[in-house]
C-alpha cells in the first residue's frame, strides 16, 4: 500500500497538471440548478457493494432521469476490509473522477492535503442546503472552516441487531437494557442451543466496534476524541478500562473460539445469525438493515430488531458511536457542474426517500420519516438523544488503523490483563510515529 505522504505528493502533482482552473469552478455553482445546462459524463468513484450498491444505483438512475443529458461512468473499487488503499491505488493510477463516496474523516483530510478536493460552501448557499441540512452536519463535513463533505446518510454504530425468535426461544422477553442483563443472557442463549450468543466479526475491522462503544460508555466522548487525536496515550488507564470490559464479555462465554471470531467479516457473521440461526447479537452499522431486508428477505420489526448498547451505569450511557457517508467533489474533475447537481440531488425528497425505503437515514429535512421502519426509528432516536462521537477507526491515520485492528485481533485470542497491556503498548508505539 502506498504511504499517505507519497500519495499526497503524487496527487498534488496530478491535480496541478490536470489544469482545472479553480476560478472557473467557483463560477459554476450559480448555474447548476438549470437542468438543461447540466450534461456530459459524470465520473463517480464507488467502493460500496451488495444491496447498498443496488440502492446507490437506484439514486443514480433517478438522477439521470432528472438530468437526461448526463451519463454516469462508475469507477468501481472492489476488495474487502478498509477500502482506502484501493481508492489511493485508483487515483494514483491515473483515474480522474468528479465525485467520491467517502466514510472516513481522516481520509477526507488526506485527500485535501493532496490538493484533491474543492470546497462546497458556495454550493451550500446557492442550492439552499442550509434549509434542508442542519449546521451540525455541515460542521462534520468541514476542515479548517471550509466545507468539503455533504453527508447523505448517517448511522448509529452503537446498536445491536438480533433475531426476535432467538430471544423468545431462550425465554428472554425483551432485549437486555443493562450490561449485567446482557452478560446474563449469554447462558440462556447457550442453553437454548445457540453456538455463540455474540457474533464477533474479527477477520478485518468489525471486531473493533465493541471496543469503540465501550470506550464511549466507560470514558465518554471527550476521552474518545482525545484518543483519536493522540492527545492521550493508548496506554492511558481509561483505554485499558474499556478493553478490560471487552475482556469481561469474552471470558463470560460470549463468542466461541478465537479462530471462529477471526474467520468472518461482518457479513459472514450476519449470515450466522439471520440464516444459520447459530448466533444471536451483532454490533454493526445501519447497513445491516438493508441486508436484512433485501438479502435475507426478513421483515423489519417482526423478524428482527435493534436495541441500543446496554447501559453500564458509569456516567456515559448517553453516548453513541456514529458514522456518516458523504459525497466529495474533486478539484480536477472534468464535469464540476454535473458533480454539483449530483450532490444537490441527494438532498431531494426523491433521493432521501429512496434511502429511507432501503433502511438508511438521511439528514435532509425532505425525508418522509414515516417511511422509517422500527429499527431505523430506534437508531435515529438514539442518535438524536446522545452525545456523539465518530467511529474511532475512521479518525485514525491509515497506518495506525491497520495496527490497531491487528492488535485487537491478538486481544481476541488472549484477553488476559497482561496481553491487554502488550496490545495497547504496541498500538501506542505505532501511534507515536503516525501523527
Amino acid at each position: 500500500m502506498t504511504n499517505s505522504s507519497g500519495f499526497t505528493h503524487e496527487i498534488r502533482r496530478r491535480t496541478l497538471l490536470a489544469g482545472a482552473g479553480s476560478a472557473a469552478l467557483m463560477a459554476l455553482a450559480g448555474s447548476a440548478n438549470a437542468q438543461d445546462s447540466v450534461s456530459g459524463e459524470l465520473v463517480v468513484l464507488n467502493w460500496l457493494g451488495g444491496s447498498e450498491l443496488d440502492m446507490m444505483h437506484q439514486i443514480q438512475n433517478a438522477f439521470t432521469a432528472k438530468y437526461p443529458k448526463v451519463t454516469i461512468r462508475e469507477v468501481a473499487i472492489t476488495g474487502q476490509g478498509d477500502m482506502r488503499g484501493g481508492i489511493r491505488t485508483a487515483l494514483m493510477g491515473g483515474e480522474v473522477v468528479d465525485v467520491l463516496y467517502n466514510t472516513w474523516p481522516a481520509f477526507r483530510k488526506e485527500l485535501l492535503d493532496a490538493g484533491m478536493l474543492r470546497p462546497i460552501d458556495d454550493q451550500w448557499k446557492s442550492f439552499g442546503w442550509d434549509r434542508l441540512i442542519s449546521q451540525s452536519w455541515k460542521d462534520l463535513g468541514a476542515i479548517a472552516g471550509k466545507t468539503y463533505g455533504l453527508t447523505y446518510t448517517f448511522g448509529n454504530r452503537s446498536g445491536i441487531w438480533y433475531k426476535k425468535e432467538h430471544l423468545a426461544k431462550a425465554g428472554i422477553t425483551e432485549p437486555p437494557r443493562s450490561w449485567d442483563e446482557f452478560v446474563a443472557s449469554f447462558a440462556k442463549l447457550t442453553k437454548a442451543g445457540f453456538a455463540a450468543p455474540v457474533a464477533i466479526p474479527g477477520k478485518y475491522w468489525a471486531h473493533a466496534e465493541w471496543f469503540e462503544t465501550l470506550l464511549l460508555r466507560t470514558a465518554g466522548v471527550e476521552t474518545a476524541s482525545k484518543l483519536g487525536a493522540h492527545e492521550i496515550s493508548w496506554t492511558d488507564p481509561a483505554v485499558k478500562n474499556a478493553l478490560t470490559k471487552y475482556a469481561e464479555m469474552l471470558t463470560a462465554g460470549c463468542c466461541g473460539a478465537p479462530n471462529s471470531m477471526l474467520a468472518n467479516d461482518w457479513d459472514g457473521e450476519a449470515d450466522q445469525i439471520f440464516q444459520a440461526n447459530s448466533k444471536n447479537y451483532l454490533l454493526i452499522g445501519m447497513w445491516m438493515n438493508n441486508r436484512a431486508k433485501n438479502d435475507y428477505k426478513l421483515t423489519e420489526g417482526k423478524d428482527y430488531g435493534l436495541f441500543q448498547f446496554p447501559a453500564l451505569g458509569m456516567g456515559h450511557d448517553d453516548t453513541s458511536s456514529v458514522d456518516t457517508k458523504e459525497l466529495l467533489v474533486t478539484a480536477n474533475g472534468p464535469n464540476p457542474k454535473a458533480a454539483d447537481a449530483f450532490l444537490d440531488f441527494w438532498t431531494s425528497a426523491e433521493a432521501a426517500n429512496i434511502l429511507a425505503k432501503n433502511g438508511y437515514a438521511s439528514p435532509s429535512s425532505n425525508t418522509d420519516t414515516s417511511l422509517y421502519g422500527e429499527t431505523q426509528k430506534v437508531a435515529t432516536s438514539a442518535v438524536a438523544s446522545s452525545k456523539l462521537q465518530f467511529v474511532l477507526g475512521d479518525l485514525l491515520p491509515g497506518d495506525l488503523v491497520d495496527e490497531y485492528r491487528v492488535q485487537l485481533q491478538k486481544f481476541l485470542q488472549d484477553p488476559s490483563d497482561a496481553n491487554i497491556d502488550s496490545v495497547l503498548a504496541a498500538i501506542e508505539t505505532k501511534a507515536q510515529g503516525s501523527y
